[in-house]
């Protein structure tokens, strides 16, 4: 796969290499993973490739500052339990090294080590197991409330502006209550991939203890809003869940 524009990376050793490019077109937002399990941290990287975002790799945190020096990225996913400095402190020291946003991938999810990391200076957590959909949405949202991604998304004929908290579809304004406007943001912000119901729950209502009814009540209103202007853009993927997409523009 070639480099995104702007930005390439090597591993060599712990030693992350880079060579900058340059280009007109404006350079993606930029990502360092740090995480010493081989098979994550590949799978991670290529999932935030594949939306765009360009993304170097380090397995371990001893040589963190070199490689921010280097890299210059706008975010950095840290793997709490590293070999050598833990994640915990890693986003200590990216804090008072640079001004990229962190955010955490831990299986640590008791509140006083989250709290923790939040004094530490994370932006936000990816509990293990996590699905590559929420991970993808956390890191769009912190890198959106940064500024380093633009806020409006636009899916088909539907512009969602979150800053301002609207959604038109073919110009109209639509009249959508907090949790369907939360839960169109969410869809929006997971366009072109399948998301749970589990998923939903937990990035809609902050928790995963909601009864499966009340996702469908919900998605069954927003729907009705939105296709009173425009074909179906919220589909149904039996088994799995949704995903918002516009089929007739769809690769």
């Amino acid at each position: 796969m070639p480099e995104a524009q702007g930005f390439s990376s090597v591993l060599h050793g712990r030693r992350l290499l880079e060579r900058p490019t340059v280009s007109a077109v404006p350079v993606p937002a930029r990502i360092l993973v740090v995480d010493d399990d081989d098979s994550i941290r590949t799978s991670v990287a290529t999932t935030l490739r594949a939306e765009g975002f360009t993304v170097a790799e380090a397995s371990d945190g001893r040589d963190l500052v070199e490689d921010l020096r280097r890299a210059a990225p706008d975010l950095v996913l840290l793997d709490w339990m590293l070999p050598g400095p833990s994640g915990i402190v890693l986003a200590g020291r990216v804090r008072s090294t640079s001004d990229a946003a962190v955010v955490m991938m831990t299986a640590r999810d008791e509140l006083d080590e989250r709290l923790r990391g939040f004094a530490e200076g994370a932006d936000d957590y990816v509990v293990k197991p996590f699905a590559m959909a929420e991970l993808v949405a956390r890191v769009t949202a912190v890198l959106r409330r940064r500024g380093r991604i633009p806020s409006v998304v636009e899916v088909g004929d539907l512009v969602l502006d979150p800053d301002a908290a609207t959604a038109r579809r073919a110009g109209v304004l639509l009249d959508l209550t907090a949790t369907e406007f939360r839960l169109l943001r969410f869809l929006a912000e997971s366009r072109g991939r399948t998301v749970s119901k589990g998923q939903i729950t937990t990035q809609v209502w902050g928790y995963d203890d909601v009864a499966a009814n009340v996702v469908e009540v919900h998605l069954s209103a927003l729907r009705r809003k939105m296709e009173a202007h425009g074909p179906r853009l919220v589909h149904t993927v039996r088994g799995i869940g949704y995903r918002l997409s516009d089929e007739r523009t769809a690769a």
